[in-house]
């Protein structure tokens, strides 16, 4: 457990040090913002319950696309700079480092989420939601954003450069958003098991209208164990290139 901490210490700091994370970070949040202006908020009554649910679509859609560019240096960075040969002869598993790179991912995001709790809050100030609600939405979020982060986990650990990593992440990721797409031009039984599969219009609605749905917290869990232990083997056969 103290390797995995180390690991995400490591790679957690290398966001918050470096202009690359802070870069992400401001333009996740200056998104974020500028949508939830132009469309959660707008000159027509309406009721504060509908606000948050437009704030949790965007910001949950937000989360997805900044787990993309926040993993696309895990590994493909470390193959980039030789530094991972020092990773791959040190005591710790494969399994240690792809839990230690994931969770720092997630400790940024869980940073970014943070970030946006003036929105909620003037939500609350000006209308009537409660503090639960807030914190179902973003138990979706990150819920969902641990799905994204997995997926670019994965992605990270079979490319050789960050570029071909962020393209195999956002391919993985629009994929798993835009089932709901593709499910309306599949016939059953596909089309059940497809729609089931999208993130926002299958899963993830239910905790931007305030509840918690505990089958999808076990998909998402289950997609994020899923690619990590992808993620894991991929490690594990490269050793033996």
């Amino acid at each position: 457990m103290r390797g995995i901490l180390l690991v995400a210490r490591r790679d957690f700091a290398a966001y918050v040090n470096t202009i690359w994370g802070w870069v992400i970070l401001a333009i996740a949040l200056l998104i974020d913002g500028v949508f939830f202006n132009a469309w959660g908020l707008s000159n027509t009554p309406q009721y504060s319950a509908e606000v948050l649910e437009r704030f949790f679509y965007i910001t949950g859609g937000v989360t997805l696309i900044a787990g993309v560019f926040i993993t696309m240096r895990l590994f493909a960075e470390e193959r980039q700079t030789g530094t991972i040969v020092l990773l791959e002869s040190s005591p710790l598993s494969d399994r240690d480092l792809v839990i230690g790179k994931y969770l720092s991912a997630m400790f940024f995001l869980v940073f970014f989420a943070a970030l946006t709790l003036y929105m909620p809050a003037l939500i609350m100030v000006n209308g009537k939601i409660s503090g639960e609600e807030i914190g179902v939405g973003y138990l979706g979020v990150l819920l969902m954003g641990s799905a994204g982060v997995a997926i670019g986990t994965w992605a990270s650990s079979v490319s050789r450069n960050q570029i071909l990593a962020g393209a195999i992440a956002a391919v993985g990721t629009v994929f798993f958003v835009a089932c709901w797409l593709l499910a309306r031009v599949t016939d059953p039984p596909f089309k059940a098991l497809i729609s089931y599969v999208a993130f926002f219009d299958k899963q993830f609605k239910p905790f931007q209208e305030g509840r918690v749905n505990t089958e999808a917290v076990f998909f998402f869990a289950s997609v994020s164990f899923a690619f990590l232990l992808l993620a894991t083997q991929a490690l594990r056969a490269r050793r033996w290139e």
